[in-house]
Order: C-alpha cells, then structure tokens, then sequence
C-alpha cells in the first residue's frame, strides 16, 4: 500500500475535524445572537381597566419600547394619568386625552376619560418607575405602577418565574443545532470509517 499525498485535493482527517468544529462553532453562535436579538425586541402589554375601578395589573414590569395599552373593560369611564413628578425626567408625559402635564389632565377632566369597550396606548421609551392614576377613581385607590427596565416583561409575575423563548428563536435555535450535530455525525463516521491510505 502506498500512502496517499497530503497535496491539493487530499482531504486529511484533522483539516476536517477542524472545519466540523468551526461550522458548530458559528451555528452555536448564530443560534444565541437568533435568540439574544428575539428576546430584546419590545412587544407590547396590556391593562384592563374594570368597573371594581381597578387597573389589572396594578404593577407591570416591561423592556424600553414597549406599548401598554389601557382597556376599558367595564362600563364606567377611566382615565390614564400620570403622577407629574413620579415619572423619570427624561420621558415624555402622558395621559388619556394626549395632554402635556397632571394638571392640565385634572382641570379638563372628563375630556381624556375612556369610556368602556375604549382603549388608551402609550410607548414607554425611558427605563424608570412611572406611577399612575385614574382622575375620578383616584381617592379610592385606582392607582398603578409600570416599571422599564431593559429585562422587564410581564405583569405580576411570581419570582423566579424565567420568561419563555420565542418560537423563532426556538425554532432557529433546533434547526442549528440538528445542523451541528449532522455535522458531528459526519465527522465521527470519517474518522471511524475513513480512511486516508488507498490501494495501490
């Protein structure tokens, strides 16, 4: 037997070790930046407003750029205003009926209520704690809280609770790895089976 030249077109075993490897070390890679960039996009939330004249959730955590919307589910009419001075200063004031500061909102009331099957929504781009209130409920307690932080998500969410991955992320995440591990099927059978000697 004659072994075979290592030249041009000879494929040796540890150059495609080497190679398997690399390519499930970027599917690895490309799986977590799937994931990573899935998890970080901002979704959107929702509060329902009821006639018990209640704001459920009463605290919701969410990540910068998510949209809450206010649902009025009930029949008595709400409103959505912010504490003035309980908002972080950078972020924009808002209320129901699109007005620029707390008492504005208060001296106009009724205009900005939301009267039920109606909705109210805000973006929250700031990280920071924002208090809440509905102007006719308030001195019963209608108050709430809603606080952005770059891993919020969810409303009253009991502790330890991890949040789920996406189904594209998951989805991408199985494809590439049944990639690799095809990859590795491959190479174990080469270099099992394989053989770098021919006949002479």
């Amino acid at each position: 037997m004659a072994v075979r030249e290592r030249g041009g077109d000879g494929l040796s075993r540890r150059a495609f070790v080497r190679g398997t490897l690399g390519v499930g070390a970027l599917g690895g890679a490309a799986s977590a930046s799937a994931t990573g960039e899935a998890s970080a996009q901002a979704g959107s939330e929702t509060v329902d407003m009821t006639d018990e004249l209640v704001f459920d959730p009463e605290e919701l955590s969410v990540a910068p750029g998510t949209t809450v919307t206010w649902e009025n589910v009930g029949t008595v009419g709400h409103s959505v205003t912010a504490y003035e001075d309980e908002i972080p200063p950078a972020a924009t004031y808002f209320a129901s009926g699109g007005f620029e500061g707390e008492e504005a909102a208060r001296d106009a009331y009724p205009e900005g209520d939301v009267p039920g099957g109606e909705r109210y929504e805000y973006t929250f781009e700031v990280e920071g704690v924002y208090d809440y209130f509905c102007i006719p409920h308030e001195s019963v307690g209608m108050v709430a809280t809603v606080e952005v932080t770059a891993g919020g998500g969810g409303g009253d969410e009991e502790e330890g609770v991890i949040p789920g991955v996406p189904n594209a992320a998951r989805t991408i995440g199985l494809a590439l790895a049944a990639l690799v591990a095809g990859f590795v099927g491959l190479a174990y059978f080469f270099l099992k089976y394989g053989d770098d000697y021919e006949g002479e």
